[in-house]
C-alpha cells in the first residue's frame, strides 16, 4: 500500500550559462528555507542535476524532490515567507537575490507524484 507521504518534483530550466549562479543563489537563500521544514512539513529534500550534458530530455537543468509528511502537509499554506524573514534579517537583499534567481530561469514547473502500488 502506498505510504501517506507525498512527493513533489520541482523542475527548473536555467538559462544557458547561468547554472552556477542559479545554484549559488538556491543554496544560499532557498535551500535553508526548505531545510528548516524538515521534520515539520517535509521528511526529505533532495536536489538533482543531470550528470552529463545532454542527458535525457533537455527541458530541465535542476530538480528538487520534496517528500511531504502527508496530503495535509502538501495542502497546508506555505510558511516559506515566515521562515525566510527569520533566517534572513536583510529582507531587501534576500528579495533582490530571489528575484535574480528567478530571472535566471527559462522555465519552472511542479510535478506532484502519485505512487502506484504494483503489489495489488
Amino acid at each position: 500500500m502506498p505510504s501517506e507521504e507525498r512527493t513533489v518534483w520541482y523542475f527548473y530550466k536555467v538559462r544557458w550559462g547561468y547554472q552556477e549562479e542559479f545554484l549559488e543563489l538556491f543554496r544560499k537563500n532557498h535551500y535553508p528555507v526548505l531545510k528548516a521544514q524538515l521534520g515539520g512539513r517535509f521528511s526529505s529534500v533532495k536536489t538533482y542535476e543531470p550528470r552529463y550534458h545532454g542527458d535525457g530530455r533537455a527541458d530541465w537543468t535542476f530538480a528538487v524532490s520534496i517528500t511531504y509528511l502527508g496530503e495535509a502537509a502538501v495542502m497546508s499554506p506555505s510558511k516559506d515567507a515566515d521562515i525566510a524573514r527569520a533566517l534572513f534579517p536583510d529582507q531587501e537583499r534576500f528579495k533582490k537575490e530571489e528575484q535574480r534567481r528567478f530571472e535566471l530561469l527559462d522555465a519552472h514547473w511542479d510535478v506532484p507524484l502519485k505512487e502506484i502500488d504494483m503489489e495489488r
